[in-house]
């Protein structure tokens, strides 16, 4: 297969030369409608619907199929499918077409709420497996090796082992020694890698999780890749799960109008990847460290040494400085990082070097920041006692259940009836079913205190729990 090709698109090309006249949604009418001449009208060009000769994601035969099987080449699955709805329809119908209701499931506690939403929307029994706390990174990482043999070992009637990989910073691990414990149990792999979608493109970044065997693979294509927000890839190998399961949920959860720009999208983000040459990456990695360089001479923070994807560059602001300030400093003068915690400050370089005009914003900003407010440093509580712990409460048990608004306070011992989402990253601090312990409201007043935005509205003053087993609620 020609990885240069990208059939979708050209075909979506044509029929906008072809100057048709629009008696078929969308109302925007080939960009007739809008009033001014935008980037939209251009984009809307190719903004097509499921019309003779442009194909159908739900029963592809023509270059939607051919675009997947590219896809699927290059990333190296049996096979792949487009998604619009990005990795949160993706994680949602990987775990609907493999887990059945009270299946028991081996799940990374620090998983993105969509995996959580998933388990719930299946009635699974999951099974958390705590993430090793980093003292050197100051965060949670990965589920020690150790711990997800243990976890096999103890549930070997597990439905699917669910981990993420890379983590937000781009932390990886040894997923192929996760992969061949769990396969030797017949368990299959399923993996949240909506930050890898780029790892086949150099030796120098993290194995891929389709490389080490895993079944099924979800990649936010637009994270990394030039794609569209939300267009996002599933890739999937049938040796121990069922791809028409699968599939059967994808075409109910994803839109029965998708989107030909994501779509497109998707088939030219895969051609740009496949073609990447050695020589591009390396004068790549060569950017990013001279960019790596100069961010290190500023003494606000420190720069992290990657420990997996070198593109994620990981300031870790000096304990006297709080970070959402220092981040500010920077938006201020044009930078805009992806991501703001207690501790860090993340940024994510693209697949080209930046220009030398933005390097050199860069080193001004840097030379013209002043030094930020100083406060009494905050120490992060450890929230997982337990290497391996289930849930409190079933989901279906939470079912019966009647929640009420609880303030923090009072909250300790209760269980949460609402999942506490700190965005971004989406990664919960407290789970829904879990009991609140004083670890969990000493870590959500940390990130209240520095200005870290919830997905919770009244997360300033408590949250929604259930009263403990003990109360007889």
């Amino acid at each position: 297969m020609n990885q240069l090709d990208t059939p979708l698109y050209d075909r979506l090309v044509r029929f906008a030369q072809m100057k048709p006249i629009s008696f078929h949604v969308p109302g925007h009418k080939n960009g007739a409608l809008f009033r001014k001449e935008t980037f939209l009208q251009h984009a809307a060009l190719l903004d097509q619907t499921e019309l003779t000769g442009l194909d159908d994601l739900h029963a592809p035969d023509d270059v939607i199929a051919e675009a997947q099987q590219l896809a699927a080449s290059y990333f190296g699955a049996q096979q792949t499918r487009f998604l619009v709805g990005g990795s949160t329809v993706g994680n949602l119908a990987m775990i609907l077409g493999v887990i059945k209701r009270n299946d028991p499931v081996l799940v990374q506690r620090n998983c993105h709420k969509s995996i959580l939403n998933g388990l719930e929307l299946a009635g699974a029994k999951p099974i958390f497996l705590a993430p090793v706390y980093d003292g050197e990174k100051e965060r949670y990482t990965h589920p020690a090796q150790e711990t997800i043999k243990e976890a096999i070992s103890k549930y070997p009637e597990a439905k699917a082992l669910i981990v993420t990989y890379p983590d937000y910073f781009g932390t990886a691990f040894d997923l192929r020694k996760a992969v061949e414990e769990a396969h030797k149990h017949h368990i299959p792999v399923l993996v949240d890698e909506a930050h890898g979608v780029h790892f086949r493109a150099s030796d120098t970044l993290p194995m891929s999780a389709l490389e080490t065997g895993a079944d099924v693979v979800v990649q936010s294509a637009h994270k990394m890749a030039p794609a569209f927000t939300m267009a996002s890839y599933l890739h999937m190998n049938g040796n121990y799960v069922s791809i028409p399961s699968i599939d059967r949920y994808l075409r109910m959860l994803q839109s029965s109008s998708p989107s030909y720009l994501l779509l497109a999208s998707l088939d030219t983000a895969r051609s740009y990847l496949a073609t990447r040459k050695p020589a591009d990456m390396e004068h790549l990695h060569q950017a990013v460290d001279a960019l790596r360089k100069l961010l290190a001479s500023s003494d606000l923070w420190e720069v992290e040494r990657p420990s997996g994807d070198w593109l994620k560059i990981v300031l870790r602001v000096r304990p006297e400085y709080q970070p959402k300030q220092v981040a500010d400093m920077l938006e201020t003068a044009g930078i805009f990082p992806e991501l703001v915690t207690n501790r860090h400050i993340l940024l994510v370089h693209g697949l080209e070097a930046i220009s030398e005009d933005d390097f050199n914003r860069i080193k001004i900003a840097m030379d013209e920041m002043e030094e930020p407010l100083k406060h009494e440093p905050q120490e992060a509580a450890h929230l997982f006692s337990e290497p391996i712990q289930e849930l409190r409460v079933s989901y279906a048990e939470m079912e019966d259940r009647q929640p009420f608004f609880t303030e923090w306070s009072k909250a300790v011992g209760c269980i949460a009836a609402e999942a506490i989402i700190p965005y971004p990253p989406g990664i919960p601090v407290l789970a829904k079913g879990e009991i609140v312990t004083k670890q969990h409201v000493e870590m959500i007043q940390l990130w209240k205190n520095n200005n870290i935005s919830f997905q919770n509205e009244r997360v300033e003053e408590g949250m929604f729990t259930y009263r403990g087993l003990e109360e007889g609620e």
